[in-house]
């Protein structure tokens, strides 16, 4: 299994169709954003970062995808990034439990990205918080937001953690297999 992942992760197509997912699911918070009018609070932001990283990381092993080292980069990045997105929608879910229980809680109503990367302040359109945590306004098959996005961004996890274990093993030089 390790042997055709990493001879698949050589190519470039499956690093542009990762991407591509991650684009797609950057849209479509953004169609919620300005079409349905949901408006993102900080932990939403944050599990945008974690997309936008995850297309990123896609997008510079695409450009090299027969280095090994580009393609360790890229899985170790696009893995940090789909983690610290989980724990971003995690803990949106917590908040979200936490108030349908009837308890109270909140979340800051700005962003804290560091000086050096101030997303919110170079694209504020896609980074910048206008909303207020917790408010479960959309769900499909039973599931908010926030637990799709933890779903989603776990399963980006254990896909560039399998890629980049893979990495370790020979390629698999047979073209009948």
């Amino acid at each position: 299994m390790f042997r055709a992942l990493k001879t698949v992760s050589m190519q470039r197509w499956p690093w542009l169709v990762l991407a591509l997912s991650a684009l797609l699911l950057l849209l479509m918070g953004l169609y919620f954003q300005y079409q349905l009018n949901y408006q993102p609070c900080i932990r939403c932001i944050y599990v945008r970062v974690a997309f936008a990283g995850i297309m990123l990381a896609a997008l510079l092993v695409a450009i090299a995808p027969g280095q090994g080292f580009i393609r360790s980069l890229g899985a170790c990045l696009g893995g940090a990034a789909a983690v610290y997105g989980v724990l971003q929608a995690h803990e949106l879910v917590n908040i979200e439990q936490i108030l349908a229980s009837g308890g109270f809680t909140t979340c800051a109503l700005f962003a804290n990205f560091p000086t050096w990367l101030a997303l919110d302040s170079w694209f504020p359109a896609l980074f910048a918080v206008t909303g207020t945590c917790g408010g479960v306004d959309w769900q499909f098959v039973g599931l908010s937001m926030a637990e799709w996005s933890r779903f989603i961004l776990a399963l980006y996890a254990l896909i560039h953690l399998l890629v980049f274990v893979s990495q370790w093993t020979k390629p698999n030089k047979n073209p009948y297999l």
